[in-house]
Protein backbone atom coordinates (compact mmCIF):
# COMPACT_ATOMS: atom_id res chain seq x y z
CA UNK A 1 0.00 0.00 0.00
CA UNK A 2 1.39 3.42 -0.93
CA UNK A 3 1.88 6.20 1.60
CA UNK A 4 2.54 9.94 1.33
CA UNK A 5 4.61 10.90 -1.71
CA UNK A 6 4.57 7.31 -2.99
CA UNK A 7 0.84 7.73 -3.76
CA UNK A 8 1.59 10.55 -6.21
CA UNK A 9 3.42 9.52 -9.35
CA UNK A 10 4.38 12.91 -10.76
CA UNK A 11 5.45 16.24 -9.32
CA UNK A 12 2.81 18.96 -9.25
CA UNK A 13 3.48 21.92 -11.54
CA UNK A 14 2.77 25.51 -10.58
CA UNK A 15 0.10 27.01 -12.82
CA UNK A 16 -2.21 29.99 -12.94
CA UNK A 17 -5.18 29.83 -10.55
CA UNK A 18 -7.55 31.65 -12.88
CA UNK A 19 -9.16 28.52 -14.40
CA UNK A 20 -12.89 29.27 -14.41
CA UNK A 21 -13.76 25.59 -13.98
CA UNK A 22 -12.02 25.40 -10.61
CA UNK A 23 -11.91 29.00 -9.34
CA UNK A 24 -13.24 29.26 -5.79
CA UNK A 25 -14.37 25.63 -5.78
CA UNK A 26 -14.31 23.87 -2.43
CA UNK A 27 -13.15 20.30 -1.83
CA UNK A 28 -13.46 18.09 1.22
CA UNK A 29 -10.51 15.69 1.29
CA UNK A 30 -11.09 12.66 3.52
CA UNK A 31 -7.73 10.90 3.74
CA UNK A 32 -5.88 9.44 6.74
CA UNK A 33 -2.40 9.80 5.18
CA UNK A 34 -1.35 13.21 6.52
CA UNK A 35 1.63 13.58 4.19
CA UNK A 36 -0.49 12.85 1.13
CA UNK A 37 -3.16 15.24 2.45
CA UNK A 38 -0.59 18.01 2.74
CA UNK A 39 0.75 17.39 -0.77
CA UNK A 40 -2.71 17.34 -2.31
CA UNK A 41 -3.87 20.41 -0.39
CA UNK A 42 -0.89 22.41 -1.67
CA UNK A 43 -1.37 21.17 -5.21
CA UNK A 44 -5.08 21.98 -5.35
CA UNK A 45 -4.47 25.41 -3.81
CA UNK A 46 -2.17 26.16 -6.77
CA UNK A 47 -5.09 25.34 -9.05
CA UNK A 48 -7.61 27.61 -7.35
CA UNK A 49 -9.33 25.21 -4.94
CA UNK A 50 -10.14 25.66 -1.28
CA UNK A 51 -9.47 22.40 0.56
CA UNK A 52 -10.65 21.18 3.95
CA UNK A 53 -9.25 17.90 5.25
CA UNK A 54 -10.57 15.18 7.56
CA UNK A 55 -8.49 12.19 8.63
CA UNK A 56 -11.08 9.58 9.62
CA UNK A 57 -14.39 8.40 8.27
CA UNK A 58 -16.61 9.65 11.08
CA UNK A 59 -15.21 13.18 10.97
CA UNK A 60 -15.31 13.20 7.19
CA UNK A 61 -18.97 12.14 7.12
CA UNK A 62 -19.92 14.81 9.65
CA UNK A 63 -18.16 17.55 7.67
CA UNK A 64 -19.62 16.30 4.38
CA UNK A 65 -23.14 16.57 5.80
CA UNK A 66 -22.66 19.83 7.69
CA UNK A 67 -20.48 21.70 5.19
CA UNK A 68 -21.05 23.01 1.70
CA UNK A 69 -18.59 21.47 -0.75
CA UNK A 70 -18.47 21.29 -4.53
CA UNK A 71 -16.79 17.90 -4.45
CA UNK A 72 -15.52 15.28 -1.99
CA UNK A 73 -12.37 13.19 -2.41
CA UNK A 74 -12.80 10.08 -0.28
CA UNK A 75 -10.22 7.44 0.55
CA UNK A 76 -11.54 3.89 0.98
CA UNK A 77 -9.28 2.66 3.76
CA UNK A 78 -10.10 5.02 6.62
CA UNK A 79 -10.11 4.57 10.40
CA UNK A 80 -13.39 4.46 12.36
CA UNK A 81 -15.61 4.27 9.23
CA UNK A 82 -14.30 3.04 5.89
CA UNK A 83 -14.93 5.01 2.73
CA UNK A 84 -17.68 2.69 1.46
CA UNK A 85 -19.71 3.16 4.65
CA UNK A 86 -19.12 6.92 4.62
CA UNK A 87 -20.41 7.09 1.07
CA UNK A 88 -23.45 4.90 1.76
CA UNK A 89 -24.47 7.13 4.67
CA UNK A 90 -23.68 10.32 2.78
CA UNK A 91 -25.85 9.32 -0.18
CA UNK A 92 -28.89 9.15 2.12
CA UNK A 93 -28.58 12.91 2.66
CA UNK A 94 -26.47 14.44 -0.10
CA UNK A 95 -25.76 14.20 -3.83
CA UNK A 96 -22.41 16.03 -3.57
CA UNK A 97 -20.08 14.51 -6.18
CA UNK A 98 -17.54 12.01 -4.78
CA UNK A 99 -14.28 10.70 -6.22
CA UNK A 100 -12.96 7.66 -4.35
CA UNK A 101 -9.26 6.91 -3.90
CA UNK A 102 -7.88 3.54 -2.95
CA UNK A 103 -4.80 1.34 -3.00
CA UNK A 104 -7.16 -1.60 -3.55
CA UNK A 105 -7.40 -2.02 -7.31
CA UNK A 106 -9.64 -5.06 -7.76
CA UNK A 107 -12.67 -4.74 -10.02
CA UNK A 108 -14.94 -5.76 -7.14
CA UNK A 109 -13.72 -2.77 -5.12
CA UNK A 110 -14.37 -0.40 -8.02
CA UNK A 111 -17.85 -1.84 -8.50
CA UNK A 112 -18.53 -1.55 -4.75
CA UNK A 113 -17.61 2.14 -4.85
CA UNK A 114 -19.81 2.82 -7.86
CA UNK A 115 -22.65 0.84 -6.32
CA UNK A 116 -22.39 3.03 -3.23
CA UNK A 117 -22.82 6.17 -5.34
CA UNK A 118 -19.30 7.29 -6.26
CA UNK A 119 -18.99 9.49 -9.35
CA UNK A 120 -15.47 8.31 -10.18
CA UNK A 121 -12.86 5.94 -8.78
CA UNK A 122 -9.09 6.41 -8.94
CA UNK A 123 -6.53 3.79 -7.79
CA UNK A 124 -3.33 4.72 -5.95
CA UNK A 125 -0.67 5.60 -6.88
CA UNK A 126 -2.03 8.32 -9.15
CA UNK A 127 -0.73 11.39 -10.94
CA UNK A 128 -2.02 14.70 -9.56
CA UNK A 129 -2.71 15.85 -13.12
CA UNK A 130 -5.01 12.87 -13.68
CA UNK A 131 -6.88 13.53 -10.43
CA UNK A 132 -7.22 17.20 -11.35
CA UNK A 133 -8.59 16.26 -14.78
CA UNK A 134 -11.15 13.93 -13.18
CA UNK A 135 -12.17 16.64 -10.70
CA UNK A 136 -12.72 19.13 -13.52
CA UNK A 137 -14.71 16.56 -15.50
CA UNK A 138 -16.98 15.86 -12.52
CA UNK A 139 -17.47 19.58 -11.89
CA UNK A 140 -18.45 20.09 -15.53
CA UNK A 141 -20.87 17.16 -15.37
CA UNK A 142 -22.50 18.41 -12.19
CA UNK A 143 -23.05 21.93 -13.47
CA UNK A 144 -20.39 23.87 -11.53
CA UNK A 145 -19.82 26.42 -14.28
CA UNK A 146 -20.97 29.95 -14.99
CA UNK A 147 -22.95 28.94 -18.09
CA UNK A 148 -26.74 29.24 -18.17
CA UNK A 149 -28.33 25.94 -17.13
CA UNK A 150 -30.01 23.82 -19.83
CA UNK A 151 -33.78 23.82 -20.01
CA UNK A 152 -35.97 21.32 -18.18
CA UNK A 153 -36.62 18.14 -20.17
CA UNK A 154 -39.92 16.23 -20.01
CA UNK A 155 -40.51 12.86 -21.66
CA UNK A 156 -42.65 9.80 -20.95
CA UNK A 157 -43.65 11.03 -17.49
CA UNK A 158 -40.10 12.01 -16.53
CA UNK A 159 -39.21 15.58 -15.61
CA UNK A 160 -35.49 16.35 -15.58
CA UNK A 161 -34.30 19.65 -14.08
CA UNK A 162 -30.60 20.24 -14.89
CA UNK A 163 -30.37 23.31 -12.64
CA UNK A 164 -31.59 21.40 -9.57
CA UNK A 165 -30.09 18.12 -10.83
CA UNK A 166 -33.35 16.46 -9.86
CA UNK A 167 -35.63 13.92 -11.54
CA UNK A 168 -39.34 13.25 -11.05
CA UNK A 169 -41.23 10.24 -12.37
CA UNK A 170 -44.92 11.11 -12.79
CA UNK A 171 -44.50 13.76 -10.09
CA UNK A 172 -42.60 11.54 -7.65
CA UNK A 173 -39.01 12.50 -6.86
CA UNK A 174 -36.41 9.83 -7.65
CA UNK A 175 -33.24 9.41 -5.61
CA UNK A 176 -30.48 9.50 -8.18
CA UNK A 177 -26.70 9.85 -8.08
CA UNK A 178 -24.85 12.56 -9.94
CA UNK A 179 -23.52 10.28 -12.66
CA UNK A 180 -26.88 8.52 -13.06
CA UNK A 181 -28.44 11.94 -13.61
CA UNK A 182 -25.91 12.71 -16.36
CA UNK A 183 -26.52 9.40 -18.12
CA UNK A 184 -30.29 9.81 -17.96
CA UNK A 185 -30.20 13.38 -19.25
CA UNK A 186 -28.04 12.36 -22.21
CA UNK A 187 -30.30 9.42 -23.08
CA UNK A 188 -33.57 11.35 -22.73
CA UNK A 189 -32.30 14.30 -24.80
CA UNK A 190 -31.37 11.72 -27.45
CA UNK A 191 -34.65 9.75 -27.16
CA UNK A 192 -35.11 7.29 -30.02
CA UNK A 193 -31.44 7.47 -31.03
CA UNK A 194 -28.80 4.97 -29.95
CA UNK A 195 -26.16 6.67 -27.80
CA UNK A 196 -22.92 4.73 -28.12
CA UNK A 197 -20.81 3.63 -25.18
CA UNK A 198 -18.00 5.80 -26.52
CA UNK A 199 -20.27 8.88 -26.54
CA UNK A 200 -21.38 8.31 -22.96
CA UNK A 201 -17.88 7.58 -21.70
CA UNK A 202 -16.44 10.63 -23.45
CA UNK A 203 -19.00 12.90 -21.78
CA UNK A 204 -18.93 11.24 -18.35
CA UNK A 205 -15.22 10.49 -17.97
CA UNK A 206 -13.59 12.69 -20.64
CA UNK A 207 -11.85 9.65 -22.16
CA UNK A 208 -12.58 6.79 -24.57
CA UNK A 209 -14.30 3.63 -23.38
CA UNK A 210 -12.09 0.64 -22.58
CA UNK A 211 -13.07 -2.89 -23.70
CA UNK A 212 -13.53 -4.39 -20.23
CA UNK A 213 -14.83 -1.38 -18.31
CA UNK A 214 -18.01 -2.21 -16.42
CA UNK A 215 -18.69 1.02 -14.51
CA UNK A 216 -21.11 2.32 -17.16
CA UNK A 217 -23.04 -0.97 -17.05
CA UNK A 218 -23.36 -0.67 -13.26
CA UNK A 219 -24.85 2.82 -13.52
CA UNK A 220 -27.22 1.80 -16.33
CA UNK A 221 -28.40 -1.18 -14.25
CA UNK A 222 -29.19 1.12 -11.31
CA UNK A 223 -31.09 3.52 -13.56
CA UNK A 224 -33.19 0.73 -15.01
CA UNK A 225 -34.26 -0.41 -11.56
CA UNK A 226 -35.24 3.11 -10.55
CA UNK A 227 -37.21 3.80 -13.74
CA UNK A 228 -38.79 0.39 -14.30
CA UNK A 229 -42.59 0.33 -14.63
CA UNK A 230 -44.69 -2.82 -15.04
CA UNK A 231 -41.49 -4.84 -15.52
CA UNK A 232 -40.64 -2.79 -18.58
CA UNK A 233 -37.36 -0.91 -18.94
CA UNK A 234 -37.15 2.39 -20.81
CA UNK A 235 -33.42 1.95 -21.42
CA UNK A 236 -32.71 -0.57 -24.16
CA UNK A 237 -29.29 -2.10 -24.70
CA UNK A 238 -28.19 -2.11 -28.33
CA UNK A 239 -25.70 -4.96 -28.13
CA UNK A 240 -22.19 -4.01 -29.10
CA UNK A 241 -23.18 -0.37 -29.68
CA UNK A 242 -24.73 1.43 -26.73
CA UNK A 243 -28.09 2.39 -25.21
CA UNK A 244 -31.38 3.94 -26.27
CA UNK A 245 -34.13 5.68 -24.29
CA UNK A 246 -37.50 4.25 -25.37
CA UNK A 247 -40.19 6.78 -24.42
CA UNK A 248 -42.91 4.57 -25.89
CA UNK A 249 -42.24 1.86 -23.29
CA UNK A 250 -43.84 4.01 -20.54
Amino acid sequence: MCEGRDCVTTKAEEVSTTDTTTARRSILLVEDDTELTSLMTDYFAQHGFQVEAAHDGRTGLARAIEGSFDLIILDVMLPVLDGFEVLRQLRKRSATPVIMLTARISQSDRVAGLNSGADDYLPKPFGPDELLARIRAVLRRTGHTDAAPPQIVESAGLRIDPAARAVWDHGEAIEITSIEFDILEILVRSAGRTVTRDELTAVLYQRPATPYERSLDVHISHLRKKLERDDRSVIRTIRGVGYQFMAGER
